[in-house]
């Protein structure tokens, strides 16, 4: 499309399609900032390609509408009274679940130290660092089966010590 198309075509739809996104947006230099992204993407698009001028603007710019809200939804923040966050428990453990947990990974540590060498090292690649069984295999040159019998051995000395609730 030459610029001289393009042109009338912003002539012909250019105020109607902001006046849209205004009352969408209700913010007018939003508005006239889609209203250019609009036609940019149409030409962009190439003109060629596009069977229904305005209903291709008007489709864009509501998407460019909805994306930007969106946006602007993500961005926002509200502000919460200082007083109510005064009142707002600690994200944090309470020093007797902090150290209940320093014990547990204590005792899991023992047990993994009691372990042969290789399934230790099997079940620290697996659980710990998340390595499929595939990977754990390549990782270290032995099958699949291998893995999957270190790991069951392994799991066999620690889940007896820790059972669920």
């Amino acid at each position: 499309m030459t610029g001289k198309n393009i042109g009338m075509l912003f002539l012909a739809h250019g105020r109607e399609l902001q006046r849209y996104l205004s009352r969408w947006l209700r913010d007018a230099d939003t508005a006239a900032d889609l209203t250019q992204e609009t036609f940019l993407r149409f030409v962009e698009t190439g003109p060629a390609a596009v069977l229904q001028d305005r209903s291709y603007l008007f489709q864009t710019a509501r998407n460019l509408a909805i994306d930007h809200q969106r946006q602007a939804d993500r961005r926002r923040t509200d502000l919460t009274d200082p007083d109510v966050i005064g009142t707002l428990a600690a994200d944090q453990p309470s020093p007797e679940a902090v150290v209940a947990a320093r014990r547990e990974l204590q005792r899991l540590d023992a047990l993994l130290d009691g372990l042969p060498r290789r399934t230790r090292e099997i079940f620290l690649l697996n659980k710990v660092e998340g390595l499929s069984y595939t990977e754990v295999a390549s990782a270290l040159g032995i099958s699949e089966s291998s893995v999957q019998k270190h790991l069951a051995k392994a799991l066999q000395r620690i889940m007896p010590q820790f059972p669920r609730p």
